[in-house]
């Protein structure tokens, strides 16, 4: 831009007062440094915005064209300052929130609506990803906080347990295991077919469910990563599945769900992870706002 901020503030004052007199009195100067201005504004536009006699002032084609931008842009001057503070507190901004499908089920919506209340100028971007995807796109700074499963490299991140739950056998209908009168135990699954979580995308969870129960590779008929894919094959009676708690939000067709008996009766944990050295103050904001607010199933 060849231009300063002074000459747009110039060329506006004479087309709203169109009389160059007028004008310099409203900036509080005098007429000729002020039609100075709007020459030099004019040569670095490289056309001709205002046409004057010694009668009146008036806009050509291309100052009307002009004057729209001018004012766009000397607005956005004005509000400059305080953006960059907002942002720079953490109350405007952006923050990139990965998180799991299963957390999608039950608290993620209450965080969206929490956060739209407490930094409604906050934008928010949301990916779903499994937890080894949160870790890399927060390691690579895709994203600034997620919904995961733990474990975490302590050292690069931290983290804050933000719910538990029970871990439930989803079960076809008319299943055996959904006329228990109690909790399903781990006994009860023995020789059952299973829809197993990935040892891979969903590290979590496998590691949860064969710390829990005893099942013969035999008895795995599918590997999968998500959740509802999961209550989708339980529904078309490939087998039985192990999933979170917040799963039995989900009214799919033929599924029905019983808690499994452990020792530890909600082991399901969801936790909110961020890079320890993040510089998005929107990221610092949004922790302070979601520390005091109480998500609940």
């Amino acid at each position: 831009m060849d231009y300063s901020l002074e000459q747009v503030r110039g060329f506006v004052a004479v087309a709203d007062e169109l009389h160059f007199g007028r004008a310099a009195a409203k900036l509080k100067m005098t007429q000729p440094p002020l039609s100075r201005q709007i020459q030099k504004l004019e040569r670095a536009v490289g056309a001709q915005l205002l046409a004057r006699d010694n009668r009146r002032v008036t806009l050509t084609a291309a100052g009307q064209v002009f004057l729209t931008e001018a004012r766009r842009l000397l607005a956005l001057v004005e509000v400059a300052p305080d953006l960059a503070r907002r942002v720079s507190s953490g109350y405007s901004g952006l923050v990139r929130i990965g998180f799991t499908a299963a957390s999608a089920y039950g608290l993620l919506g209450q965080l969206l609506n929490t956060l739209s209340r407490e930094l409604p100028d906050l934008a928010v971007e949301l990916s779903e990803m499994v937890t080894r995807a949160q870790i890399a796109g927060l390691a690579n700074e895709k994203i600034d906080l997620g919904l995961a499963r733990p474990p975490f490299d302590r050292e690069m991140f931290d983290s804050r347990l933000l719910h538990r739950e029970p871990l439930l056998i989803a079960a076809p209908t008319g299943h055996s295991l959904l006329t228990l009168d109690r909790a399903a135990r781990p006994a009860d699954v023995t020789g059952e077919p299973v829809v197993m979580h990935s040892p891979t995308e969903a590290k979590y969870f496998y590691d949860l469910v064969v710390g829990s129960v005893s099942i013969a590779p035999e008895q795995t008929v599918h590997t999968v990563s998500q959740i509802l894919t999961m209550l989708w094959l339980v529904a078309a009676r490939r087998g039985i599945a192990f999933v979170p708690g917040s799963a039995a939000r989900l009214p799919i067709e033929g599924v029905g769900f019983v808690q499994l008996e452990l020792a530890e009766p909600e082991p399901v944990e969801l936790h909110l992870l961020w890079r320890r050295d993040s510089e998005n103050p929107a990221l610092w904001r949004v922790l302070d706002v979601l520390e005091d607010a109480a998500l609940a199933e």
